[in-house]
């Protein structure tokens, strides 16, 4: 659709003004191409035009999705419909609901914005064919999306998403695709699901937990789960409790950046609290703080991994385990793997993102007759209740950290403590991400091309072979993995475009392996880490 078509089907005058006044260079960029399922959806700016996020987009993208699930012979199943509390989230979710009651479609358009799991939740609660929240997650401000959900609360994976695309390019004009009003509903499942985030817990005892929603829409529904599992003495940080799409308090909305945490961690300190919990602004991921003898920082995302990862397999049941999995990304530690063989659980490395980690017990990528019971990547997301929520759930891990440490405190030690009887039975890892920001998705490619035109052999001292994750057997991805080993040591780094931002991401991993030097050898994996991190930011 030429421009002069698309603004004068825009139902929005607000964008279709907007677009008016575009310059012909800037109206021909928003035009060059349109918005792409990346993760699971669409992600993009709040503005005008193909490229982004707009009533426009949003009505085509659920026609598309409704000729989808039609093709797929769904016809006249239940969809559910949820948001966050961006700029546009309301709108877009109405119309969302709309179109698909409009096609035939039974809506449940959830009330109130609410975290990204409990969509996940309600598909897989209902038998839905498929659940759609408009979020764009811990993107900056400016940003919104759609991401989609089909049988069981999974992420879609290809060829659904491009299936999607293909209906899209071919949609009617925004402002001709039908809409039924769709009253909201649902309040039982967010109970049902509080409830149930709630069961998580396997321990009896007190902690004092500090938390913070960082201006998204998990505050309510995260104490509320906490106080549900017993958990009763809650601080939160009041300047970052209610939603605020404009998160005033922090550079970016996400616990990993630094400096987000900032006001968390004070809190905590001033509370006495025994955890401190950050959850981005939808909600699905959690970052986790504990004291030290240093004083409070937060975990890496692989350190909370790993610790939950054996807490989960450690209370499995007799008889569970030979047919439990346990499933981390190919970014990811690949310390889980050794945790899993300790206690006779199975292991599976997927690719990056949980429409791929919720696979895991699934053919192709998983084997039939096992069980997933756990599920982690690196960039604070785990699935530790795979039975409710196959996706990553930050209200539910927040339960289940508060859980961890008040078992490990009944058991005389801590966090930290636990990790270095992790590291003395696993030998000792370290982690790093290296993020080189790009203009655009093109820059990011040139690089991608240039490293695998002419892989580097050397590597901080190491002597690397490189593998391509684009070729390999099973599902493929972008990224290239280098892996080396000397004395001991092993590193590895996997390499990868960001699919949501204008970033190439580098992964870190340092191993020595099992000793008593916990000191010596945190040492030595720290040198090496930083020598790989100046290595890979020359790329």
């Amino acid at each position: 659709m030429n421009p002069e078509d698309w603004i004068a089907h825009d139902p929005d005058p607000v964008t279709a003004a907007e677009l008016s006044t575009c310059s012909p260079g800037e109206l021909a960029a928003r035009f060059a191409a349109p918005l792409r399922f990346g993760t699971a959806g669409l992600r993009g700016p709040v503005r005008g035009g193909p490229d982004a996020m707009n009533l426009a987009v949003v009505l085509r993208a659920s026609w598309a999705v409704a000729q989808v699930l039609i093709a797929h012979r769904r016809a006249g199943s239940t969809v559910v419909v949820g948001r966050d509390a961006r700029h546009g989230s309301e709108d877009f979710a109405m119309a969302t609901a709309e179109v698909l009651a409009a096609t035939g479609f039974s809506v449940l358009r959830l009330p109130d914005p609410l975290p990204t799991p409990v969509v996940a939740f309600a598909v897989r609660e209902t038998g839905a064919a498929a659940g759609i929240q408009i979020t764009a997650s811990h993107n900056p401000a400016a940003d919104n999306g759609y991401k989609v959900y089909f049988d069981g609360g999974v992420q879609i994976v290809s060829p659904i998403d491009a299936d999607i695309e293909a209906a899209m390019a071919s949609a009617p004009p925004a402002d001709q695709i039908a809409r039924r009003p769709v009253p909201p509903g649902g309040e039982e499942l967010l109970a049902r699901y509080i409830g149930r985030a709630a069961m998580v817990r396997r321990h009896r005892g007190q902690v004092r937990v500090a938390l913070t929603p960082l201006h998204g829409v998990g505050g309510a529904t995260a104490v509320a789960a906490l106080r549900a599992a017993g958990f009763r003495d809650i601080h939160t940080v009041t300047s970052q409790f209610d939603p605020d799409p404009d998160f005033p308090t922090v550079a970016f909305p996400n616990p990993e950046e630094p400096g987000a945490a900032d006001e968390l961690l004070k809190l905590a300190a001033d509370t006495g609290a025994d955890i401190a919990i950050a959850l981005d602004p939808d909600a699905d991921r959690c970052a986790v703080g504990v004291p030290g003898s240093d004083g409070w920082r937060m975990l890496t995302g692989n350190e909370t991994g790993w610790l939950l990862g054996d807490y989960l397999l450690s209370r499995l049941s007799p008889g569970r385990t030979a047919d439990a999995v346990v499933a981390s990304s190919v970014v990811s530690s690949q310390m889980l793997a050794d945790i899993a063989q300790h206690h006779g659980a199975r292991h599976v490395e997927t690719l990056t993102g949980f429409k791929w980690l919720a696979r895991a017990d699934m053919p192709p990528i998983g084997q039939q007759g096992t069980v997933l019971v756990y599920a982690y990547e690196e960039a604070i997301g785990y699935c530790v209740d795979p039975d409710a929520v196959r996706d990553k759930d930050g209200i539910s891990t927040a339960v289940l950290a508060c859980d961890l440490v008040a078992a490990l405190r009944d058991r005389g030690t801590s966090v930290i403590g636990e990790l270095d009887e992790l590291a003395r039975r696993h030998g000792v890892h370290v982690t790093d991400a290296v993020t080189r920001r790009v203009a655009d998705i093109d820059e990011a490619a040139e690089v991608m091309t240039r490293l695998r035109a002419a892989p580097p052999g050397m590597l901080a001292g190491f002597t690397v072979a490189a593998t391509d994750l684009l070729y390999r057997r099973g599902p493929v991805t972008d990224a290239l993995e280098f892996t080396g080993e000397r004395d001991g040591t092993s590193v590895r780094v996997v390499v990868r475009p960001s699919g949501t931002e204008p970033k190439l991401k580098c992964y870190l991993e340092v191993a020595r392996p099992p000793s008593d030097d916990l000191a010596g050898d945190r040492a030595e994996a720290q040198r090496v880490r930083q020598a790989v991190a100046d290595a890979v930011r020359a790329w």
